[in-house]
């Protein structure tokens, strides 16, 4: 049993305006209205994958896990039975809202919310189509993308995740804060993505916990594209390009409107079940990455 893709995040945000010039002209996703004056994006023939909503908090307000159908979701449920987590089916306005067949909803062990749905909306009828000329987005089986998410106990958030959820450990990268001091990052997998999820483990509550989300294009053109359009819109660049250790991506970080990082990269590795290896790294990155300011 396990989650199949990253399928949706939402994101409670101070300006709207903001996140609709920078989503749209920056990262080249395709604005559409959301509920309640709300905001979304498409990357893809899915209705929506990211929903901006109005909100002080500048964090990750909820994600959402596909499965594949009902028997799926009854396999998740059963499995957050087992672990004594509760959740709630949603009610008819709930499934209206998110565009989809079926979903419900638990919290993960630090208050995040947690949706579970399989029979999103479609709409092939009216592709998507880039505002800045992006050609595309590798999603597919392979979701939306992948977030980073902080955690004050890791080991709650891989019972829940792991345990609960399905997703299995990909590799790690020893991070050194300090010559005393170094947390191991841990990257989990549910498809062929080399991670949906990335856990950062902090001996502390942390301001947010959305570290970065990630989208990931076709062609390596699309990432020095998308960091032209950053600097002409006078964004802040916080990572300069480079390539990861662990999933081989070739990509920048940079700022968003609610301070959390977005990640915009290409060529990352996917991972084959039958044959990968967890494995240990010691750099986040071969080369680049070089933190700005």
């Amino acid at each position: 049993m396990s989650v199949a893709s990253l399928g949706y995040i939402g994101f409670a945000v101070s300006d709207l305006e903001a996140w609709k010039t920078y989503g749209g002209q920056v990262l080249g996703m395709m604005p559409i209205e959301g509920p309640d004056e709300g905001l979304r994006f498409r990357i893809d023939d899915h209705a929506w994958r990211i929903a901006v909503q109005a909100g002080e908090a500048d964090d990750i307000a909820f994600a959402g896990f596909e499965v594949s159908d009902a028997a799926a979701l009854d396999a998740v449920s059963a499995s957050l039975v087992a672990h004594d987590i509760p959740f709630t089916p949603a009610s008819p306005e709930q499934l209206a809202e998110r565009q989809v067949t079926g979903l419900i909803s638990c919290q993960d062990p630090e208050g995040l919310a947690i949706e579970i749905y399989y029979g999103p909306t479609l709409r092939t009828e009216k592709p998507f189509v880039s505002p800045a000329g992006v050609s595309g987005f590798i999603t597919g089986e392979q979701g939306l993308g992948h977030i980073v998410l902080t955690t004050s106990d890791i080991a709650a958030a891989k019972r829940f995740y792991c345990e609960a959820l399905g997703f299995a450990l990909s590799d790690i990268i020893r991070m050194a804060l300090s010559p005393e001091f170094a947390i191991d990052l841990e990257f989990f997998h549910c498809n062929r993505r080399h991670h949906t999820l990335a856990l950062v483990p902090l001996p502390f509550p942390a301001p947010k916990r959305m570290h970065h989300f990630m989208v990931q294009t076709r062609t390596l053109d699309e990432v020095g594209f998308a960091l032209d359009r950053l600097e002409r819109a006078k964004g802040t660049l916080v990572q300069t390009l480079g390539r990861h250790t662990n999933d081989q991506m070739v990509s920048f970080y940079a700022r968003t409107p609610s301070g959390f990082e977005v990640e915009y990269g290409q060529g990352a590795v996917e991972v084959d079940a039958a044959t990968w290896r967890v494995a240990r790294h010691d750099k986040m990155s071969s080369w680049g990455h070089k933190r700005v300011g």
